[in-house]
């Protein structure tokens, strides 16, 4: 054991020296001077040498205790200062939040929700990483994150925000090239474009569902592509059909620079979720994010009604 085991030594040293003398800073520290004699004994045993030299009229630091002085304030300092910071972390909303998002859905929908977070909260600062292989983030020190698909990790708790719908989508250019389809089946040997993730919605099949039904039928993609965005710039150019997200294309709908296809129909709905650590102690400013975060997403996204 050393001498900065116990703050309440050096705390009780420096008092001392603040006060001139034992009797008045065991007053102020609220002790009796027996046992603030005995807490400077304590500290001069465990430095080994004597810190204050004292006789009826004066009370002198020696060498040692000068330095001692000055560095137990600068530890006193910097505890406070922590303690001062770790209580903050509890009860003000401000600090820095590391977040992550996959890249397409980060980029408009997260990064307008965090714009309007520090426009609720300015104390706060956020750092928003893009990650389509998402998972890992959290152990690389991220607070929260959003993401889309299903998720099967112990490591985190996912509150859902809701689901995003889906549906294939073409430019009229390609449309006006092809016979109009009837069924989801007369798309599969159209060309397609996909998503490399099965997560978000890719891979080799689609699956449709309708009132009339559900279908799934496999593709041969002409363009796998990690992101929806890179995937609606090539379908704008009419180079086939792909399934899109509504949030990525509501725009394009409108304005007709994409249409429908089979528009009684539509594709799977992937969840979105707000994830954070399961083992951590959240700050109040991460817990007051992922609050928001799940009311702002329910207003973008369709409720999950399972």
């Amino acid at each position: 054991m050393t001498m900065f085991t116990d703050l309440t030594l050096l705390r009780g040293f420096v008092s001392i020296v603040d006060s001139g003398s034992i009797s008045a800073a065991a007053r102020h520290l609220h002790l009796t001077q027996s046992t603030l004699s005995r807490q400077l004994q304590n500290l001069e045993d465990r430095c080994g040498t004597v810190l204050l030299r004292r006789d009826t009229h004066r009370m002198r630091l020696t060498d040692t205790g000068h330095r001692l002085v000055a560095d137990a304030r600068a530890l006193l300092a910097l505890a406070e200062e922590s303690e001062h910071r770790l209580r903050n972390e509890q009860t003000a909303v401000q600090g820095n939040i590391r977040i992550f998002a996959t890249i397409d859905f980060g980029q408009s929908v997260v990064s307008r929700m965090i714009a309007s977070f520090i426009q609720a909260h300015p104390t706060v600062t956020t750092e928003l990483a893009y990650s389509n292989r998402p998972l890992h983030m959290i152990e690389e020190g991220c607070d929260a994150g959003v993401l889309v698909g299903n998720l099967n990790d112990e490591t985190i708790i996912a509150r859902s925000v809701g689901q995003i719908t889906r549906y294939p989508v073409a430019a009229p250019v390609f449309l006006s090239e092809r016979k109009s389809p009837k069924t989801p089946g007369d798309l599969q040997r159209w060309p397609w474009l996909s998503l490399s993730n099965a997560q978000f919605g890719g891979g080799a099949s689609v699956e449709m569902y309708s009132a009339q039904g559900e279908q799934r039928f496999d593709i041969k993609p002409i363009m796998i592509s990690e992101g929806v965005t890179s995937l609606r710039e090539a379908i704008r150019m009419g180079l086939g059909v792909g399934v899109l997200p509504e949030w990525l294309i509501e725009d394009d709908l409108v304005s007709g620079r994409l249409v429908r296809v089979l528009p009684k129909w539509q594709a799977r709905e992937l969840p979105a979720h707000v994830v954070y650590p399961a083992q951590r102690r959240l700050p109040l400013r991460v817990r007051t994010f992922i609050d928001f975060a799940i009311n702002y997403m329910s207003t973008v996204l369709k409720p999950d009604k399972r």
